[in-house]
């Protein structure tokens, strides 16, 4: 018995260490927001990538993140903004989706969440069970800038 105890206590602290082949896949790179240096692993279901017009790329931890390196970088024009589905964690474009603004769910960044979501039907869902608003892009950075 007490074998077998050691045994489990073995694999148990094996799977400890080996934590990272269990946890998610890591995101793309920068590991840490380029704004206020949050990792943007823990906070995958917000992040963002910003390109802008001179080809560079900045990532970041939220679009509160994002709305505030924009708002530094007032002489660059965003050429594409790409945020996070809150479900699955893949980016898309932050323009084309359906978004949440407030609700139950605390906010990355900001007292008032703002969740992007690819489909609209689990934006709905969404509200549905944490509250907040359907709102559209211009809505959602407008909120991001307060």
């Amino acid at each position: 018995m007490k074998l077998l105890q050691y045994l489990l206590a073995l694999c148990l602290f094996g799977l400890l260490l080996a934590g990272t082949s269990l946890a998610a896949p890591a995101v793309e790179k920068p590991a840490a927001c380029q704004v206020c240096g949050m990792d943007r692993n823990a906070f995958a279901s917000s992040r963002t990538v910003i390109t802008y017009s001179d080809k560079s790329a900045v990532g970041t931890c939220s679009i509160n993140c994002a709305y505030n390196d924009a708002a530094a970088k007032k002489s660059l024009k965003i050429v594409l903004l790409q945020v996070a589905d809150h479900d699955t964690r893949k980016l898309i474009d932050a323009k084309k989706a359906f978004w949440v603004v407030g609700g139950k769910e605390l906010g990355v960044m900001s007292g008032t969440a703002k969740w992007a979501f690819a489909e609209k039907k689990r934006a709905e869902a969404f509200v549905g069970s944490q509250g907040g608003q359907l709102a559209g892009f211009e809505a959602a950075w407008k909120a991001a800038a307060h």
